[in-house]
């Protein structure tokens, strides 16, 4: 099971906690991989950093079981935020609450199935809100919780309410890369978001996590999430946003928790975010 706290829903991508099973079908090949990574890029085209964040998570390249459903409760909640839309029509983050239930399913030991089902925010009015919801395909390297290197992609297709993004479709390209290297664990999520809008105008948005591994179960963790806006210009400066959280995450039974505190680095970003998340494999 998955929970994620952070006052937004969205359908979300996974820190899972499922191993690979031993009996699942062959996996695709590293060549395969990224040839399907670059198929994908190319035929996508940009999302507008304009919406909210419905996710603060980076991913581990660890997904459910084959056979096995997870639940992740995704939560984020913006106490220090923006007091006026990002665009006319929309949610200011400042005081308001997102979430989300991600449904995810172990496929095989390298693809696991999601949906983000419902997304919703709580303004800081009270109002709640519908906000849509999102599918999702992760594709993984076999038993990539055991390697020292790994990597995969993730792809998440969103389904827009007017107040939750200006574009009604938009998308998401999520490669991860990452290295254990003890008990350092070093990942990116050099993320690519997609409007349909042409290719140039992917916007980028790359997240990055260091943890240091206390135990099997416990782990602290640093995560910086960055907008720097499309591929074509990037933003200025003082228009992009940059985040940093601490972490402490609890991978146990029966549930696994990941929270964190995040503080702005400039102006244009919210000041202050809580997220806590919660998983549990439901089988």
């Amino acid at each position: 099971m998955r929970l994620e706290f952070g006052w937004s829903f969205p359908l979300k991508e996974p820190l899972t906690s499922g191993s690979q099973g031993t009996k699942a079908w062959p996996g695709p090949g590293r060549g395969l991989l990224l040839a399907a990574l670059a198929a994908m890029v190319v035929a996508v085209a940009p999302r507008g950093a304009m919406a909210q964040t419905d996710e603060i998570q980076v991913y581990n390249g660890q997904i459910a079981e084959p056979g096995v459903f997870n639940l992740t409760l995704h939560n984020n909640f913006t106490p220090d935020g923006r007091k006026t839309p990002a665009f006319p029509g929309g949610i200011a983050s400042g005081g308001s609450l997102n979430g989300v239930p991600e449904w995810a399913y172990g496929v095989t030991n390298w693809f696991e199935a999601g949906l983000y089902l419902p997304l919703y925010s709580i303004t800081k009015n009270g109002d709640a809100q519908l906000d849509g919801f999102k599918l999702r395909a992760l594709f993984v390297e076999p038993d990539a919780a055991k390697q020292t290197f790994f990597y995969g992609v993730n792809f998440e297709f969103s389904f827009n309410s007017k107040h939750w993004d200006p574009s009604p479709y938009t998308q998401e390209i999520r490669p991860i890369l990452g290295w254990r290297l003890g008990k350092v664990d070093f990942i990116v999520n050099p993320i690519l978001d997609n409007s349909w809008k042409g290719f140039s105008r992917l916007d980028f948005a790359p997240e990055t996590r260091v943890d240091y591994n206390i135990s099997d179960k416990w782990a602290i963790a640093a995560e910086e999430y960055d907008d720097f806006g499309e591929l074509r210009r990037f933003d200025p400066a003082n228009r992009q946003t940059h985040q940093l959280f601490g972490v402490i995450d609890y991978n146990g039974k029966p549930i696994n928790i990941e929270g964190g505190i995040g503080f702005g680095l400039n102006s244009a970003t919210d000041r202050l975010a809580i997220k806590l998340i919660l998983s549990r494999d439901l089988n």
